[in-house]
């Protein structure tokens, strides 16, 4: 069984033994003990409540019509062990088939609340029941997902920060110790150091927000043509001192679209920041931008060595890093999540030696 904190273990109930431990493993003699214990108390509670339905109706029956409702040729007491026999026989099949399905969802219940998430149900039963159990199977699934990867970001986060952090403790006590010339321009690589490492949190911050569903947009009516060409003008010297020429003509007549012109500077900022980098002197990278009845499709081209087959369905997953990328890995993740949180798509074509396309749409809202 797998060892649990005690922030997330259960007590057991005051009738379960102190030698055993709570909740039972699924499928161990205890969990076996525990659910025949259950079916068991259901059972009697059942056969009570039958019971106490046919005296109540016998009750009932003497009100209306008189006298005793049983045949005189017949003894009360034959009546009572008739009665008993079915009662019992109604209970026992009621209990085979519904109460030990009940009982392995209840058992798999306490064991997801204990933080196992790995636990699964047999779909058995009727079709209520095996309905239940199918869908606690695939919340359990969602759930180990979940689990799985939450632990694999917070091990993706402490590598990621480490670097970083790494880097500026070196160069603090390379400072301190002498080794390195308490010069401008060396505190200006630890000041580009904790910019980078700010950066990233930023970034981090903005993915656990767009994947948990609680980042705000606020939207506005929004020209695309003029924030397109503002971003291409922000990169207006990266670009010449790369000798990468940048083309964007949006259309003039674009409409005006209800979108966060924020996050959508910050997907197409990092779209081209992207391509630069990966665009050799003397390459191009050009934004186009286009529109149907229901779309607007923003799509930024790079000229670059473009993307291997099999990399190319990774390059959105978190912390993925391609071949010469010193980024975060984070840009084309919130990318997607800012899209996605937009109610668009994006996709990315590419074919080695010949570039890149990466291509988002968002839904055509008029203002």
């Amino acid at each position: 069984m797998r060892m649990r904190s005690s922030r997330h273990r259960r007590r057991a109930p005051p009738w379960w033994p102190e030698n055993e431990p709570w909740p039972p493993v699924h499928g161990s003699l205890e969990w076996r003990r525990h659910r025949t214990r259950f079916v068991r108390r259901a059972g009697a509670g059942l056969s009570l409540l039958l019971f106490l339905v046919v005296l109540g109706t016998q009750q009932v029956m003497s009100w209306l019509f008189g006298g005793s409702p049983f045949p005189d040729r017949f003894p009360r007491a034959l009546w009572a062990f008739g009665l008993v026999f079915v009662i019992l026989a109604v209970v026992s099949a009621t209990m085979r088939r519904f109460g030990l399905p009940m009982g392995d969802i209840v058992g798999a219940a306490n064991r997801v609340a204990d933080g196992d998430y790995s636990v699964r149900v047999s779909e058995h039963g009727p079709p209520s029941l095996r309905t239940v159990a199918r869908a606690f199977n695939s919340m359990t699934s969602r759930l180990e997902a979940h689990e799985q990867q939450r632990r694999h970001l917070m091990a993706d986060i402490a590598h990621e920060l480490r670097t970083p952090l790494t880097v500026i403790q070196g160069r603090l006590e390379g400072l301190i110790d002498g080794v390195y010339p308490r010069d401008e321009a060396r505190l200006t690589e630890v000041l580009n150091d904790t910019r980078m490492l700010a950066r990233l949190v930023e970034d981090l911050r903005t993915l656990a927000h767009t994947e948990s569903g609680t980042l705000a947009l606020h939207k506005e009516p929004t020209d695309v043509g003029v924030l397109v060409q503002e971003v291409v003008k922000a990169f207006a010297v990266e670009s010449a001192a790369k000798h990468v020429t940048v083309e964007a003509q949006p259309p003039k007549d674009l409409p005006l679209v209800d979108v966060d012109p924020l996050r959508v500077r910050e997907v197409v900022t990092n779209l081209m920041s992207n391509a630069l980098h990966h665009t050799p002197a003397g390459g191009a990278v050009s934004i186009a931008v286009t529109t149907t009845a229901t779309t607007l499709a923003i799509a930024v081209s790079d000229s670059g060595s473009g993307i291997a087959a099999e990399e190319l369905p990774k390059i959105f997953d978190r912390f993925y890093k391609g071949r010469g990328s010193t980024g975060s890995g984070l840009g084309l993740t919130i990318s997607k999540n800012l899209v996605e949180a937009h109610g668009g798509e994006i996709r990315a074509a590419s074919e080695t030696g010949r570039g890149t396309t990466i291509t988002f749409t968002l839904p055509q809202r008029s203002a």
